[in-house]
Formats: structure tokens, sequence, C-alpha cells
């Protein structure tokens, strides 16, 4: 389906119960399912999310398991099908996950004993499975491309004979996803130590997590990104300060471009500012997915930008970097791509636009949510595909509407 997008007449105010963080999610029922323990009461109602649990709740004794498109799902049962003796499976996955890089993950659990071969494309989904009681010990592997390879690694050593020492190479990317699967593992037993440059796991069973579920902090970019554009308020319930989500870190950044946070005890209110900064420079390897949000924020409101950190996104579900470069373009933002392919840059270049722009998505759920703002200085914008939002957020559409947006199904675009 198809949006065209009209911002709300009035001044928007509005109140948002968020999805439950997906990445927090997928840990509780990995954790839970090695664990022995019930699947958790409260967990994401994202596409990945389902689909994860759907696939814990049939067991792994299946011949065949399709991930979908999570990249989550598809890294984290790797690993537990290598990890769990007795399985004999066919991993695959869905759309642009099938071309997505998974051979440091395979590597390493290679070098654990496991049994695992490319059905298709090497270095890529699909994977043939045969799990096997693993041997930990010390091993060696690329993070950079992914963090979710070493939790997928850190949550299945309790399968394994021997504790597990990961030492981490090239540049570290989402460090805090990392540092959220040794708190999880923590609070169901189990002693996890990070730094930089190292992950050591001991050899100990889980015990009984406790529940852990929290507002997702990356789906509160774009109502962060609405806010500051809309010079509006907007109350996001249940949101905390202190997170497992490193995403939570986007609200001091956010605040450059114009949006203000109040923490309660009931969660986050939003409120807007004109003290933007005159430039935003930021690292955003530990949280890339707030990078089109935060893009598309600072192009709104006029604020030049130098993001480093960003290679990952080159590996998500789309190619957020040039999707990014496509889209800014179509309303006049000449941004660029720079270092190698490590930083995006708006140096405050604009081109003329004559046409009402619509914005492809790239079968990419947070390029589809950060370009609805647009809409607020662009009427009638229009943003294909809009279903893409159910791997995190399906809800998005129905809240924008409550904000006070219209949203008028468009047909006949074609490709």
């Amino acid at each position: 389906m198809n949006y065209r997008i009209l911002p709300p007449e009035e001044i928007l105010e509005t109140t948002v119960e968020l999805p439950l963080s997906k990445s927090i999610s997928a840990r509780e029922l990995i954790i839970s399912y090695v664990s022995g323990q019930e699947k958790p009461a409260k967990l994401s109602a994202s596409a990945d999310t389902c689909r994860l649990a759907e696939i814990l709740d049939k067991g792994l004794c299946q011949k065949e398991i399709n991930a979908g498109a999570g990249g989550t799902t598809f890294r984290f049962m790797a690993a537990l099908l290598a990890a769990t003796e007795g399985t004999d499976c066919l991993l695959c996955a869905e759309d642009r996950m099938s071309e997505r890089p998974v051979a440091p993950l395979v590597d390493a659990l290679r070098c654990l004993g496991a049994d695992i071969e490319y059905a298709g494309k090497e270095g890529c989904p699909p994977l043939r499975i045969k799990g096997r009681k693993l041997k930990g010990g010390e091993l060696e592997t690329d993070a950079s491309v992914s963090s979710q390879f070493v939790s997928a690694l850190m949550m299945v050593v309790p399968l394994m004979e021997g504790g597990l020492h990961i030492k981490l190479l090239g540049e570290q990317g989402s460090v805090p996803y990392i540092k959220m699967t040794a708190a999880m593992m923590g609070a169901a037993g189990v002693d996890v130590e990070t730094d930089p440059y190292n992950v050591w796991v001991k050899d100990m069973p889980y015990k009984v997590l406790p529940p852990m579920a929290e507002p997702d902090w990356s789906s509160a970019a774009f109502w962060y990104e609405i806010a500051a554009v809309t010079a509006g308020w907007v109350t996001l319930p249940g949101l905390k300060e202190k997170s497992l989500q490193g995403d939570s870190n986007e609200a001091i950044l956010f605040e450059r471009l114009g949006t203000l946070t109040e923490f309660g005890e009931e969660g986050a209110e939003l409120s807007a500012t004109p003290d933007l900064y005159s430039f935003l420079e930021c690292h955003m390897a530990d949280m890339p997915d707030a990078v089109p949000s935060l893009a598309v924020t600072a192009a709104l409101v006029g604020v030049p930008f130098r993001m480093t950190g960003v290679s990952s996104l080159r590996h998500k579900e789309s190619d957020r970097l040039e999707a990014l470069l496509a889209e800014l373009l179509k309303i006049g933002i000449v941004a660029e791509i720079e270092n190698y392919g490590d930083t995006l840059t708006w140096d405050g270049r604009r081109v003329p636009v004559n046409t009402l722009p619509v914005f492809d998505t790239y079968q990419d759920h947070r390029m589809a949510m950060s370009l609805a703002a647009v809409s607020v200085f662009i009427p009638g914008i229009i943003i294909k595909d809009s279903e893409v939002v159910e791997k995190s957020y399906p809800g998005f559409w129905s809240d924008l509407e409550n904000a006070g947006f219209v949203l008028e199904a468009v047909e006949g675009l074609g490709e």
C-alpha cells in the first residue's frame, strides 16, 4: 500500500504507546528457550519477533526453518541450531536477508566445532546445519559488520562444553547491543565480562530470566523527529532514560536538532526548542538505527551534518546510505558518502525540486518511518510500500493518524 500523507492542521500533541524493544524480545526468547523457561509474556509485536517466537514454539526438530527477513532471527537461530545436539536443518531467509553476510558467525561457530555448510552463495544464507555439542575456549571474530554475530555466540555458551573468550576484531559497531546481551545473560545467572576488545562468558547454566521488556528506543526516534519538525508535544509512556538499549543516547543528539526530553516516572515528554546547533557532528557506530531519522530531521530543520561510523548501514534491510542519498535528493538535499563509506555528510547544499516527492522505501521499515515527517514541510508526499513497517513497528501508521496526520491510500504508482 502507498500512502499520501498530510500533516496535522493543529499543533501536534499526542501520546504514543511505543512497541516493545524487538532487540530485548529476541534475546529473551533465546535465553528462555535455552534455559527451558516458558516464553516471556510480554514481547514485541514486530514481524521479526513473531517469526522467532513461532520458530521456537515449533522446536528445533524441523527439517527446514525460514527465518524470514530478520537478520537477528537468522543469526540467533544459526548459533542455536549449531549448538543444539541432534538438529539437522536447512536455515533459510527471505528478501535482502539472503544477501546479508553471515560468514563471520559461520567461521566462529566452525572454530567451536560446528557442522555448517553454505547451501547457496558462499558467505550468505541459506545454511545447512547439523547440531552437535560445541566446545568453548577462545576465538576471534570480526564484529565490525554486526554485533549480532557476537550476541548469537554469547547466548549459546551454556549449551557448550566450557566457557568462551571472544576476541573482537575490527572497529566495533553497535557495542551497546553486546552489553545488552551481557546484562540479560547476567540477569539469568550467567557471568559475562566485556571490554572494548573482548567478551568472556563463564561456563554456567541459565537460571530463570526475569521480565525485561521495555519500550523500543529505536522506534522512539521517529517521534523525536516529528516533535522537532512540528514544534509539538509527544508523550512516550514507559520510555526510560536508563535503558538496556544503546539508542537511548539518541535523546542527546535530537536535543541538538530541536527536541527536548523530560523524563518522569511515567515515561518521556518530548517538546520542541528553537535552540538548534549550527552543525551536527556525531559518531553513530553504537546506534546506527538512528541515522535515518537524524539525517532526515537535520535536513528538514536546516542543520548540516557529518555522521561517522555508519558503514554497517550498507548491510541493513537496504543499503541505507545509498537509499538516504537518493531520497534526500528528492527534497533537494545533496548529501554525500565519504571516508570509504563510513561517513554520511551534508554541507547545506540544495538543488531545486519541481515535483512532489514519491519516496521509495527499499523494503526497509526505517526508511519508510523516517521519511513520513517530510509531510510537515511538503504536504502530500507519498510513501510507497508502507507495509514494510510491520517488521518493527506495526502500529506506526495508526499512531501517526492518531497524532493528527491524514493518510490517503494511493493506487497505480507501479515500480
